[in-house]
């Protein structure tokens, strides 16, 4: 089963829509007993760091996500769920995130013409492989919408990079562990194809 984290920030039923459409079953949850017995979980949001922190520990979650991804199950961050796995954020001041990928979150400090938040369509340079990736051409388009990037201390779990005013961090992999900037979720049919592969990914 794919659980999809419920703690009260973000677009979860268009993420499960899109996995449905694929075939593949996913519960939207707040258990904490049920993140720990699903085969495969996903940790999606929009929002603001420290209240999604607060919401997660509130809940009972953080230990059941650190558990899965020491685990080694298939776990994917989307957006503040990405964001969510590093040690500390600066969004309105400095705050303790899962701790899983040492590096920060960082806001996007841009020349005028660049718009922040960083919304709409770009391009994916890929750096790694990763098993969402598996046949992703290099420059295709994802869907975007942020205003705080991540900077990792190791750049080995870096998938890809896009280029908005100067590259930022779009993808992370550390084995079964990926997690995105962008929203595969609305990045159409190359989206939900990577969602595919992470819902094929063995148990």
């Amino acid at each position: 089963m794919i659980a999809i984290v419920d703690y009260g920030m973000g677009n979860l039923r268009s993420v499960q829509k899109a996995f449905a459409r694929l075939g593949h079953p996913a519960q939207i949850t707040s258990d904490p007993h049920q993140v720990a017995q699903a085969s495969k979980v996903v940790l999606p949001g929009v929002g603001a760091f420290a209240d999604a922190m607060h919401n997660l520990r509130a809940a009972g979650l953080v230990e059941p996500l650190l558990e899965a991804i020491e685990r080694e199950k298939p776990f994917l961050g989307i957006c503040l769920g990405l964001q969510l796995l590093f040690q500390t954020s600066y969004e309105d001041g400095e705050h303790q995130g899962l701790g899983v990928i040492p590096g920060r979150v960082v806001r996007f400090e841009l020349p005028p013409q660049y718009k922040v938040p960083h919304m709409g369509w770009n391009q994916l340079e890929i750096r790694r492989p990763a098993p969402m990736l598996e046949g992703v051409a290099p420059g295709t388009f994802v869907y975007f919408v942020h205003s705080y990037y991540v900077q990792p201390e190791d750049e080995q779990v870096v998938a890809t990079v896009t280029d908005y005013g100067g590259p930022f961090v779009s993808m992370i992999a550390r084995g079964r562990l990926q997690a995105t900037q962008f929203h595969p979720e609305k990045s159409q049919q190359v989206g939900l194809a990577m969602l595919d592969r992470f819902a094929r990914m063995p148990d």
